[in-house]
C-alpha cells in the first residue's frame, strides 16, 4: 500500500500476445503458491494488465475455506446476482500484517477469458464471491481498506486480536 502503480485502472490484456500472457500467468501462479495465496491480481506484482488468479485446495494459511477451482481470468467482469451483503474480514499481500471488515457482495456472477481462449462465466457466493471482488477490485485501483465502512475494524492482525475483534492465530494475506 502506498505504491502509485496499486491505484491506477489496469489496461486490458486482451491484446497481449500469448508469450506475454503466458509469463504473466507464470509469475501470478508462481507468487501465489509461494505465498500460499487465494488469489493475486497482476497489478499486484508490478504488471499492470487485468489479469486475475484465485484457487484454493488444501491451503494450511485457510484451512476452514472452502476449496476454489484454479482460475486464472483476463479482462474479469463481476456482477451483483442479488442486493444481499456480508461482512467478512480480509487482508492482503498489499497491505501485509493488517486486517479489515469488508462487506462484500454475497452472491456474484463473473466472467473473462481464460489464458487458452476459452470464456468463462460462474455464479459464486460467500468465500469465492469474496477472493474475486478483491481480486478485481486490484484492476481498477481499489484496495480492501477503501471498502472498510467502521474503521474501528481496521488495524494490524495483532492489535485486532488483542481486542478481542479477531479471533484465532494470525489469518492469512489474501
Amino acid at each position: 500500500m502506498g505504491d502509485p502503480a496499486l491505484r491506477v485502472a489496469a489496461a486490458p490484456a486482451s491484446g497481449l500476445d500469448a508469450a506475454a500472457l503466458d509469463g504473466i500467468v507464470v509469475d501470478l501462479l508462481d507468487t501465489m503458491a509461494a505465498m500460499d495465496g487465494a488469489g493475486l491480481a497482476a497489478p499486484q506484482i508490478g504488471i499492470p494488465y487485468r489479469v486475475v488468479a484465485f484457487g484454493l485446495k488444501n491451503n494450511p494459511r485457510y484451512p476452514e475455506a472452502e476449496p476454489l477451482p484454479l482460475t486464472v481470468l483476463i479482462d474479469p467482469a463481476v456482477e451483483a446476482l442479488e442486493t444481499e451483503t456480508e461482512e467478512g474480514w480480509e487482508g492482503c499481500l498489499s497491505v501485509p500484517g493488517m486486517r479489515g471488515l469488508v462487506t462484500r457482495w454475497r452472491r456474484i456472477r463473473y466472467a473473462g477469458g481464460t489464458p487458452g481462449g476459452e470464456r468463462v462465466i460462474r455464479e459464486a457466493a460467500g468465500f469465492h464471491a469474496r477472493v474475486v471482488q478483491h481480486e478485481c477490485d486490484h484492476l481498477d485501483g481499489v484496495l480492501y481498506p477503501d471498502r472498510i465502512e467502521n474503521r474501528r475494524m481496521f488495524g494490524f492482525i495483532g492489535e485486532l486480536q488483542a481486542a478481542g475483534l479477531l479471533g484465532g492465530p494470525a489469518l492469512p494475506e489474501e
